[in-house]
């Protein structure tokens, strides 16, 4: 055999025990007659001793080892004499008798290190390398044990794992598709499932009561830290439920993780909020409630003094950050450029101390009196020591959000946002639908099969922008981890629901008839969630980002930079599916 251990397995108990080992060198010191080996595997690392003077050869081979080459080692167990605390098998090493070349290795373009001197680019390129880190494959490990976690807690609750197809037909609502051509139906094309939405309703009007599954969804959409081209969810849908009851079991399912894989014990009840006090206080429908700095709306108070910029606004916002007095006017500054950055787009902002005597110094307290400035303080509830700071703007929904990137901003800048600390919440009551200004329409803020609040369902034929939606999420630290509703089970409903969304019936047959005439044979009512499975893993591993938690992620641009995907077809692929490319699209 290749190995009798492994190189994160041996002990001082094991002192005297002859043992193969094999894995790749990590590194290699020589002191004096001595060449001293560090042994990588998936495991750990374990030192292997070359003598110059019991084995010159031997020693002798070892000096030529290169980093990342494979090697097999065999030898005794002994206690070292200067231990290494920082590894499991710091107190032992090995003896070594003989030496194996089982493969060598050039200089690896980064150094396989938790701390390691490449750029995300290069190892990303080199992913297969970037697994050899040991806080890589940690998080890959972490991913491992939470599927069984998942899978263990939800047999346990009567669930079937079912696997739902990947080739399915495209939805024109939600996320582009990604579209795949069909070399047997020419001009016809497959999408891959944005979700198994659907087909996870079917199996409810199918009987199968409790279904999950852990599975591949795939959106064409701009990325971002927490959002890749293809993900994974944690899928479930239930029968003969409602909202309540996917909520308990789901908080069930998260209390389970956190004990399971992060030894933290919730047994309270997670709070709920409903949507428009998360966007009233937080701007955000997924707020990071680790700290306080709640909005306060200051319109009355601020406005109708002179100061055209709060005059002329529909929204004048604050918040109040603890101890803050003592930034700096260039800490100011540079605040005020964050928020006017492109991609937050407030034209500036508006700051106030409150001093040690409790007077309040602000930038704009020409056109404010002291005592208006008193009655700002009391509304923020602040004390001597505190920074209020103030947006305002034209659109109150765009003026909200720039304030919640200025809050999350100062939270991370004032340690508030602890990743070893977890906030969670459910966010409720969302709108059934949003207004689309690219579309000129309302669109389902969910998914069209969610089902209206059965109070709400008369709106639907006089204001179906006041409608609410028997919709939830689950939100940690401000990141949605999961989200699901309660469906339409009713076809007449639903057929209402696709009207409204601005379908013909014979456009709502066309895409979605297989699921409306399901429901004419008995459709039990029905709801389910589904959560994110790389933020779950991120969270837990207090990563910035989700693509440390995927074996093999896309970048940015949604690349595969070291398989170098997507690339062209060749004609003959082209020719097979009946396509052609227009001229721009070959230029490119």
């Amino acid at each position: 055999m290749f190995r009798t251990e492994t190189c994160g397995q041996l002990r001082l108990a094991d002192t005297g025990k002859h043992v193969t080992l094999a894995g790749w060198v990590q590194r290699v010191r020589k002191m004096g007659g001595m060449t001293f080996v560090d042994l990588r595997d998936r495991y750990g690392i374990t030192q292997i001793v070359f003598n110059n003077d019991t084995d010159a050869a031997l020693c002798e081979a070892a000096n030529h080892l290169g980093r990342e080459f494979v090697i097999q080692v065999t030898g005794t167990v002994a206690e070292r004499t200067s231990k290494n605390a920082n590894l499991p098998t710091g107190d032992i090493e090995i003896i070594a008798e003989t030496l194996t070349i089982l493969n060598r290795s050039e200089v690896p373009p980064f150094t396989i290190e938790e701390d390691t001197d490449g750029g995300d680019d290069l190892r990303m390129k080199f992913r297969y390398l970037d697994l050899r880190r040991p806080n890589v494959r940690r998080n890959l490990e972490l991913r491992h044990r939470m599927t069984i976690a998942v899978r263990d807690y939800l047999d346990k609750q009567g669930f079937l794992e079912i696997e739902t197809p990947m080739l399915v037909g495209s939805t024109p609502e939600g996320a582009r598709d990604f579209v795949v051509p069909s070399r047997m139906n020419p001009g016809q094309f497959y999408a891959l499932p944005q979700s198994p939405q659907t087909l996870k309703q079917l199996l409810m009007v199918s009987g199968m009561d409790r279904y999950f599954q852990i599975v591949k969804c795939f959106r064409d959409e701009d990325l971002r830290a927490d959002r890749q081209p293809e993900f994974t969810q944690i899928d479930c849908e239930m029968s003969f439920v409602n909202q309540e009851d996917v909520i308990s079991l789901f908080e069930g399912m998260a209390k389970h993780l956190f004990k399971e894989l992060r030894g933290v014990e919730l047994t309270e009840p997670f709070p709920r909020m409903p949507w428009d006090e998360a966007m009233r206080l937080y701007g955000s429908d997924k707020p990071d409630t680790r700290f306080g700095m709640t909005f306060v709306e200051l319109m009355d108070i601020l406005k109708g003094h002179g100061f055209g910029v709060f005059n002329s606004a529909a929204y004048i916002g604050g918040i109040c950050v603890p101890g803050a007095a003592t930034y700096t006017r260039k800490q100011l500054d540079q605040l005020t450029d964050y928020v006017r950055r492109p991609q937050i787009g407030a034209k500036g902002m508006v700051y106030a101390r409150v001093e040690a005597d409790g007077t309040v110094k602000s930038s704009v307290d020409k056109f404010y009196s002291q005592e208006v400035l008193q009655e700002m303080k009391k509304a923020m509830d602040a004390n001597p020591g505190d920074l209020i700071l103030i947006l305002s703007g034209d659109d109150a929904m765009k003026t909200r959000k720039q304030l919640c990137e200025l809050r999350l901003e100062m939270g991370r800048q004032l340690g508030l946002r602890d990743k070893n600390k977890f906030s969670c919440l459910w966010v409720v009551d969302f709108p059934m639908f949003e207004w689309s200004e690219e579309e000129g329409r309302l669109m389902a803020m969910h998914h069209p099969f969610t089902h209206p609040k059965d109070e709400d369902i008369p709106l639907l034929d006089t204001d179906p922008a006041a409608v609410r939606a028997d919709a939830y999420d689950m939100v940690i630290n401000g990141v949605e981890v999961g989200g699901g509703s309660i469906r339409i089970h009713d076809s007449a409903l639903q057929a209402k629901m696709f009207e409204i969304l601005g379908f013909t019936p014979e456009k709502a047959q066309e895409q979605f008839g297989f699921l409306m005439n399901a429901f004419k044979y008995g459709a039990p009512p029905h709801g389910g969630l589904a959560y994110g499975l790389d933020r779950w893993v991120s969270l837990f591993a207090g990563l910035d980002s989700i693509r440390d938690c995927i074996a093999f992620p896309k970048n940015n641009s949604g690349r595969d930079v070291m398989l170098d995907a997507p690339a062209p077809l060749d004609q003959k692929q082209l020719d097979e599916l009946e396509l052609a490319l227009n001229p721009s699209e070959q230029a490119e």
